[in-house]
């Protein structure tokens, strides 16, 4: 059976594994997708800011209220 998952959230490495472990004591599973280290392994560049966090599109909901909080957090 194929997953499926939902972006939720792009920006560096440092804020998307913080938002990975506030998931994670949820109990909500998140991949991660570092494209900037895949493109530094592969010799070109990229952005800082793309590493994309990816939820279960089942856990969309739980998850909500925990990213708009941490994303209250990080901007204000």
């Amino acid at each position: 059976m194929l997953e499926k998952y939902t972006k939720v959230f792009t920006d560096n490495s440092i804020l998307v594994n913080r938002l990975h472990s506030l998931l994670k004591e949820e109990g909500i599973d998140s991949r991660i997708t570092d494209r900037v280290e895949s493109g530094r392994l592969a010799g070109f560049g990229v952005p800082t800011n793309s590493v994309e966090l990816f939820i279960h599109n089942t856990d969309v909901e739980k998850a909500q209220p925990i990213i708009d909080s941490f994303k209250n957090k990080i901007n204000s």
